[in-house]
C-alpha cells in the first residue's frame, strides 16, 4: 500500500486524469483519452487557426465556472487570459492580483502598467501578445500559489492555451512562473538571461513587473532579456 508522499502522488495524478476528461468532453475532444500523449499532443498541433482559436474561447468557458481548487472560494472573477489567440509571444505570470480579479483581466494593476511598458520596448503591444496566469483565480491575500493549485490550473487550463495559441516564445515572469513551467528549483535569477526550451517553444524566464516595482536596479537585467526576445521575433519575421 501506497503511504505518505506517494499516496497524494498517486491521488494527484488520478484526480488530474479525471479532470482532463471532464474538460475534453466540454470542449468536445475525445483524442486525448483514446490515444497515447505523444499522438494527442501532435494532432493538437495540427488543427487549424479557426479551429484552435475556437478550442481556446470553449476552454475560457469551462475556466469561467471552475472550482477544481480551493482558490475558487474566494475569488470574484477568473482572470483566464487576453491577447491575440495567434500571437508569437506569450507572457505568462504567477497568478491575479486584486485589480485583476475585480476586472477579470491579467495584469491590469500597477505591475500590469509597468508590463505594457516593457511590451511597447519591444515594439508591440497588449493586443498583439498573449496574456495569461498560471492559477486563473486570486490568491487570498495575494499569497502566493500552492503547488496543487499550481498543478491544477497549468494541467487544466494553462497548458492548453500554450497548445491552441502555439507562440514562438513564453516569457516567464517571476519565480512561480519559471518553475512551474520549467519544472525547477532554481529562482529566477539564474534561469534569466538564457532561452529554455517548453516542448518546443523558446522559454525565457524573467523578473515579474511586480517585483521591479520593489526592486527598480533591476531594470536593465530585464531590459536584457526583453532584446533576447524581439531579436528571435525579428530572426522569425524575416526568415
Amino acid at each position: 500500500m501506497a503511504h505518505g508522499p506517494i499516496r497524494d502522488e498517486l491521488t494527484q495524478i488520478t484526480q488530474a486524469l479525471k479532470d482532463r476528461l471532464l474538460l475534453e468532453k466540454a470542449l468536445g475532444v475525445d483524442f486525448v483519452a483514446k490515444t497515447p500523449p505523444e499522438t494527442a499532443a501532435l494532432e493538437l498541433r495540427n488543427l487549424d487557426k479557426e479551429e484552435r482559436k475556437r478550442q481556446l474561447e470553449a476552454l475560457g468557458k469551462v475556466a469561467s465556472t471552475c472550482t477544481k481548487c480551493r482558490l475558487s472560494e474566494s475569488r470574484t472573477k477568473v482572470v483566464y487570459g487576453t491577447g491575440d489567440p495567434f500571437a508569437q509571444l506569450m507572457f505568462i505570470g504567477e497568478g491575479p492580483g486584486y485589480e485583476e480579479d475585480q476586472q477579470g483581466l491579467p495584469f491590469v494593476g500597477k505591475a500590469g502598467q509597468l508590463l505594457t511598458k516593457i511590451i511597447a520596448a519591444i515594439k508591440l503591444t497588449r493586443e498583439e501578445v498573449y496574456i495569461a496566469n498560471m492559477v486563473k483565480c486570486r490568491p487570498p491575500e495575494n499569497r502566493t500559489p500552492r503547488e496543487d493549485e499550481v498543478f491544477t490550473c497549468t494541467s487544466n487550463y494553462l497548458k492548453y492555451q500554450i497548445q491552441y495559441i502555439r507562440p514562438r516564445i513564453i516569457c516567464a515572469l517571476g519565480n512561480v512562473a519559471a518553475q512551474g513551467l520549467l519544472h525547477t528549483r532554481e529562482g529566477i535569477s539564474s534561469l534569466r538571461g538564457r532561452f529554455h526550451d517548453y516542448d518546443g517553444i523558446k522559454l525565457m524566464a524573467t523578473f515579474h513587473p511586480a517585483y521591479l516595482l520593489r526592486n527598480p536596479q533591476d531594470k536593465d537585467k530585464c531590459w536584457q532579456d526583453m532584446k533576447k526576445v524581439r531579436k528571435v521575433l525579428d530572426e522569425v519575421s524575416t526568415g
